[in-house]
């Protein structure tokens, strides 16, 4: 129910009081006599009440109103004879912003598909949902395509004639109404799309390419679409420079072609193909590299002992590339030759050891990145003196060890038989230090210097050879071995035999 005087209102009835003890309730058949009647609506009654100027004022019949006001919706309670009148005041109701980023997904010869993304403002009213619309291009006759709100962000267009040029449109409907179109940025035909655009980049390409200074550049990109793609290429962000790269593009691919590389050359190349309304695009990084300049400077923070230190900053000029290292060379000032004393070194400070003592150095820093070492190098301007200090060479104390060791024989002599003029030697072996003096005795007798025997002693191998014994020359013989640290004795027992002829 409406009430005059206030729109947007909402009336209901609610059951009479209680009537007080002593007086008569009305009759639930027999409306009160002062009640208007059954099928009467209460906007009716509220007009009989209301002012010729439109303005709601309570009558004399209404006993008494009020308000209340929560969460911007107002409550107005009328109480009017028997009835109680509830009045709700709404805000106004506002529609949604218009959807966003309208675009085509898929088209063929009889339908079109469009996607969209939810409007960024709904509002308090909710979203019932979309009505997708319609035209041909170059006229304003709207269709709408969905007889039924649709909830989902894409909707298919079906029953459409092959050869036609649509604009399609998109509004959100919520209890506020309709909100601003959404439409696509272009008119799309209607036809049979044979093969999207999509660009088939080869696995070399999708990282960093590098090339030097001076390289050929020849890149092939080949690609999918029918009809025929259209390709653009950019870099940057900006048109390509045609004096220095060539593009050529064929049905299958595009080639990029630079004759001579220059560092200029370096940035990212975007590539993008379309047919009709739909585009693929993809990005080339090309990295042009060349040797990187030397050290902005080097200098002799120290020299001490055998050891210098030195400190140098980073090149001006990388070439385009990372550093990743540096080469540190010494040359001796009398000889001016050059030597490598670190290579691949990655910090900018570094100490060189293990210098001669009295001679001058002087030191060199390259820089290195991928290509390689930079072709010039930075030269400290001071030159590091090794100084001279009086050394006198103490030389280690230590105990000196004793090998002082009484004889011993390690090979005694054993019993022989010797026949009678034939040569016989006995032989045995000892150890001990100092040397031990050797003297061979028979029958405890020492033999001397007889000519008969023959002694000798070499590597503490002993031997006593006897030139052809003869039957006196058995016995008892002993070797003796003396030193200062004691002496030893080894014996043994000749028997000589003697031989007789043969009798028949």
């Amino acid at each position: 129910m409406s009430l005059i005087g206030y729109p947007n209102c909402i009336l209901t009835l609610a059951a009479a009081p209680a009537a007080e003890e002593g007086s008569a309730a009305p009759s639930a058949d027999a409306p009160a006599a002062d009640a208007p009647a059954a099928d009467a609506p209460a906007a009716d009654t509220a007009a009989a009440d209301a002012p010729a100027d439109g303005k709601h004022k309570p009558s004399h019949r209404q006993q008494h109103y009020y308000s209340t006001a929560t969460s911007a919706i107002h409550h107005l309670t009328l109480v009017h004879f028997n009835a109680e009148l509830i009045c709700t005041v709404r805000p106004p109701l506002v529609p949604t912003s218009a959807p966003l980023e309208v675009s085509v997904e898929d088209v063929n010869d009889c339908s079109l598909t469009i996607k969209w993304k939810t409007p960024e403002t709904i509002g308090d009213s909710g979203l019932n949902g979309y009505t997708v619309e319609y035209c041909k291009d170059g006229t304003s006759d709207w269709v709408v395509a969905n007889e039924e709100l649709t909830l989902a962000n894409h909707y298919c267009i079906k029953n459409l004639t092959a050869g036609d040029l649509l604009h399609a449109r998109v509004v959100a409907v919520n209890p506020g109404g309709r909100s601003e179109p959404g439409a696509l940025a272009q008119a799309v035909p209607i036809r049979e799309v044979v093969a999207r655009p999509k660009i088939r980049m080869p696995r070399a390409l999708r990282s960093c390419f590098v090339k030097q200074v001076g390289e050929q550049i020849n890149l092939v990109i080949p690609f999918l679409g029918k009809p025929k793609p259209m390709v653009s290429w950019l870099k940057d962000g900006q048109p390509l420079d045609t004096k220095r790269v060539n593009i050529r593009n064929s049905e299958k691919d595009s080639i990029i072609f630079i004759r001579t590389a220059q560092r200029e050359d370096s940035g990212v190349y975007e590539m993008a193909i379309k047919v009709d309304s739909f585009e693929d695009k993809a990005n080339i990084t090309l990295q042009i590299v060349e040797l990187p300049g030397p050290p902005a400077s080097v200098k002799l923070v120290d020299a001490w002992g055998f050891n210098a230190a030195l400190e140098w900053t980073v090149p001006k000029d990388n070439g385009n590339a990372e550093i990743t290292g540096y080469t540190v060379q010494k040359a001796d000032m009398k000889t001016g030759e050059w030597f490598t004393v670190l290579e691949n070194y990655h910090r900018l400070t570094a100490t060189v050891s293990d210098l001669i003592m009295g001679n001058s150095y002087s030191f060199r820093v390259f820089a290195q990145n991928r290509v390689g070492m930079s072709e010039s190098c930075a030269v400290t301007k001071q030159v590091a003196t090794i100084q001279k200090t009086g050394i006198v060479y103490k030389p280690p104390e230590y105990q000196e060890h004793d090998f002082s060791e009484a004889p011993k024989f390690t090979t005694p002599l054993s019993d022989r038989a010797a026949t009678v003029g034939y040569t016989t030697k006995l032989l045995c072996s000892v150890r001990g230090c100092p040397k031990p003096k050797i003297e061979w005795l028979k029958n405890q007798m020492i033999i001397g210097d007889d000519p008969k025997f023959r002694q000798i002693s070499n590597q503490g191998i002993c031997s006593l050879e006897i030139r052809k014994p003869c039957s006196f020359d058995g016995g008892v013989y002993t070797c003796r071995a003396k030193n200062a640290q004691g002496e030893a004795t080894v014996s043994c027992k000749l028997e000589v035999k003697r031989t007789y002829p043969w009798t028949i």
